[in-house]
């Protein structure tokens, strides 16, 4: 697990709407952090990647990684929530997929796929109307 230094996070503060009363005119409690993924030396180059796939729409050009956390009505909450954030999508990028190994059925297993069939078949065969079958 990849833990980011918060010396490499960059914060902005702004005013948010929302719940808050007057308060929200006055306090800039929403919180914008910015963590630029493509030059941060605490990253492998595979989670590197990963991360920026995982990022979509909120990775920039430039492979920083914006975040915008409004969920709080202060803003120690809100710069919390966004860390929060930010480290699960790393976490998430540091586990390597898991790539499947294409195996091919045994025969036996052929063998038994075809008898179903055929069990079926003539079951099946059997719901017609009856009739002349001369």
């Amino acid at each position: 697990m990849t833990v980011i230094p918060e010396s490499e996070l960059e914060f902005r503060f702004f005013r948010a709407g929302g719940p808050g009363g007057q308060n929200v005119n006055k306090v800039s409690t929403a919180v914008q952090m910015r963590f630029d993924a493509r030059n941060s030396p605490s990253l492998t180059e595979p989670v590197r990647a990963r991360l920026m796939k995982l990022a979509g729409s909120r990775l920039t050009l430039d492979g920083v990684i914006l975040i915008t956390a409004v969920r709080y009505r202060t803003q120690e909450r809100n710069r919390a929530d966004a860390i929060e954030r930010l480290q699960g999508l790393v976490d998430k990028a540091s586990v390597a997929p898991v790539y499947r190994v294409p195996t091919k059925p045994t025969r036996a297993s052929k063998e038994r796929r075809l008898e179903g069939k055929a069990k079926r078949s003539t079951i099946k065969s059997g719901r017609g109307r009856p009739g002349s079958e001369d």
